[in-house]
């Protein structure tokens, strides 16, 4: 039911002396006439816990699945019989606690309870999420959809959870000999078949023996509990980077992946991750198998919370999650138990490793997320320090919205024989997005959000407005609060990790009507409930815009980016126009009229005439090249 979080000797006792401990507390509060409202209280709760036997056995730490850490050593054996009796009483271990109001409040660092914020002793084996009590675990139980809580107190005789494999072929297997085999649907389809199935979806492969793409996650053969949370968790039908994706990296194949925004990217990766956890280890191995890797704090809480909704109720599946600007200890107390999956920042990873805390020895597969800004000249050395420390064997899957070419050429050094997978336009704004260029000058910026903001067309809240500078975030914040009304936070690194997953949250439950963000939010982040994006300080890079515009359209959702540009973003005018034009929207005549965008297109066509000039020399041409450039006058 439980996971203990430290294990240390553990003395064998009877049931029944645990009861009538539970039960002396109890009576004992009962007289205390301190709190005249309390005895009520008490007295409420404690027909609710005893009415039923099978409660009074998970007060026991055998049936609750719990050890706590015993206090004192061991005494000296010449010791009377008597004072060894004493001692060995005083060493039995404290029953599993039944009611909230039973926990301390936690001390700086230490584990929280998800429920109610005293001190997290437990770990929920079905959620994997810190507890204070079995009531507690109970409403987390009933929270998350599994049961009426009543689990939380009986008592589980088999530990060990049956989970067998959807197999289209018909015989179950075990989770632990899972191994991917093409569908019978997908190998009847013929070779035309598979190629106007990827066309028509947007899927360019490039590598040897690529898989076919499934149509549907049954067609992968799943373990029957993860099929359920994966349709629990909302995905009925896989996107097309999921199609591709999933079954290529079940099979271990390194993966180079690039895709829009929005399009379901991390699910695509952690399917592979999350089966090969499932896989037996050998006798001799132990440590985290999976290993991901992102850019922000923010990025990572999320794949987190996306993994345990995929491993609720698979056997011995444990994340940790290892992030900067979260206290240090609970994030060590967690590598202690038994994790599988490790999702974290460089920066805090290598802390960790430099403490010795945690071993990448039996990693089998590697994931770095948002590829392009890990590969970027401060995360590379990080990520490479971080690759350094796990098994040269191993999986690597490389994803992203956006791969430059230079940073592709670096990531090709991190695989072995990769799958290139290409969903949509390389490098292109998400199509779910409608674009808007305005151009603004600098003093009429905060006038013209305010007229979008005004404006009932355009304006469907929440809206993020990403700027360049976390001064500029806090002034506009100020601004937009006083001149509109409307309820405004601003996000970025400076703010604490708790006040920036407090506005993450607060984002995604609507209690926020505008938030103002520099590039914190612009990642990965799945802002499911976001329709308008402004970009009221232009991105320093294309690939940058095509991030941030894309929190708009999420999951095939529509949504709307409005970018403010003027000519201190000159420098990427070219660049805007290339990518931006092609999708249909409408660019403003002062960008098209720039004198800066006809020099750069201008020596965009003499760069490209010199590129077609460098003719290669052969022997039947070297005559002709020689002729071409002689100079003497004929």
């Amino acid at each position: 039911m439980f996971v203990p979080r430290s294990l240390k000797v553990k003395r064998p006792v009877q049931t029944s002396s645990h009861v009538l401990t539970k039960k002396s507390k109890v009576e004992e509060e009962r007289k205390d006439g301190g709190n005249p409202a309390a005895p009520a209280q008490v007295e409420e709760e404690e027909e609710e816990a005893w009415e039923d036997p099978k409660s009074q056995d998970v007060t026991t730490p055998d049936s609750a699945g719990l050890s706590k850490s015993s206090v004192g050593e061991d005494k000296d054996e010449s010791a009377s019989s008597d004072t060894e009796d004493d001692e060995e009483e005083e060493e039995e271990e404290e029953p599993v606690k039944s009611f909230k109001k039973y926990q301390r409040w936690p001390e700086p660092g230490e584990p929280v309870c998800v429920m109610c914020g005293r001190y997290g002793e437990y770990i929920c084996d079905s959620t994997d999420n810190d507890v204070c009590s079995l009531e507690c675990k109970a409403k987390h139980l009933v929270q998350m959809g599994m049961g009426t809580g009543a689990d939380a107190f009986t008592r589980k005789e088999n530990s060990a959870p049956d989970v067998t494999q959807g197999d289209p072929g018909g015989a179950g297997l075990t989770e632990a000999s899972y191994s991917y085999k093409e569908n019978v649907f997908i190998s009847g389809l013929t070779e035309e078949q598979v190629q106007r199935i990827k066309q028509e979806l947007g899927i360019d492969t490039e590598g040897r023996d690529v898989r076919r793409p499934i149509v549907e996650f049954e067609h992968c053969g799943f373990p029957l509990k993860l099929n359920g949370n994966l349709k629990k968790a909302g995905y009925q039908a896989p996107t097309p980077v999921q199609m591709q994706m999933v079954p290529v990296g079940l099979t271990g194949r390194d993966v180079i992946a690039s895709a829009d925004t929005g399009s379901g990217k991390t699910v695509a990766f952690l399917l592979p991750v999350v089966l090969r956890a499932l896989e037996k280890p050998a006798q001799t191995e132990s440590g985290p198998v999976a290993l991901i890797l992102t850019p922000t704090r923010e990025l990572a809480i999320q794949i987190e919370r996306q993994a345990k909704e995929l491993v609720i109720g698979l056997p011995n599946m444990r994340t940790a999650l290892l992030v900067g600007g979260m206290p240090l200890p609970p994030q060590l107390h967690r590598l202690k138990s038994s994790i599988k999956i490790i999702i974290a920042t460089p920066g805090r990873l290598i802390e960790i490793l430099k403490q010795k805390a945690v071993q990448l020895d039996n990693v089998k597969v590697a994931v770095v997320d948002e590829v392009d800004t890990m590969l970027k000249m401060g995360f590379q050395q990080q990520v490479l320090e971080v690759l350094g420390h796990v098994t040269e064997v191993h999986q690597t899957l490389l994803v992203s919205a956006t791969i430059p070419k230079g940073t592709e050429e670096l990531a090709s050094r991190l695989v072995h024989d990769p799958v290139r997978i290409v969903i949509g336009e390389k490098n292109q704004p998400c199509a779910n997005v409608r674009q808007i260029l305005l151009w603004v000058e600098e003093p009429s910026k905060k006038k013209k959000l305010f007229e979008i903001v005004n404006d009932s067309k355009l304006y469907h809240p929440p809206v993020v407005v990403f700027v360049d500078c976390k001064l500029g975030a806090d002034l506009l914040c100020e601004a937009v609060a006083k001149v509109t009304g409307l309820n405004t936070v601003a996000i970025h690194s400076d703010k604490t990790q708790w006040e920036r997953n407090r506005i993450l949250r607060g984002l995604l439950d609507g209690d926020f009507e505008v938030v103002i963000s520099t590039g914190v939010l612009g990642r990965g982040l799945d802002l499911a409930n976001v329709r308008l994006v402004v970009n009221f300080d232009m991105p320093n890079s294309m690939d940058e815009y095509v991030h941030q515009v894309g929190r708009a359209g999420r999951l095939g959702h529509r949504g709307t980016a409005i970018t403010f540009l003027n000519n201190n973003n000159k420098r990427l005018f070219l660049e805007v126009v290339n990518r931006v034009k092609p999708t249909g929207s409408i660019l403003p005549p002062q960008l098209l009229n720039s004198p800066h965008l006809h020099e750069q297109q201008r020596r965009e066509k003499q760069k490209a005439k010199q590129e077609s000039d460098d003719v290669l020399v052969t022997k039947s041409n070297l005559l002709d090249i020689i002729r071409k450039h002689d100079r003497r006058k004929k």
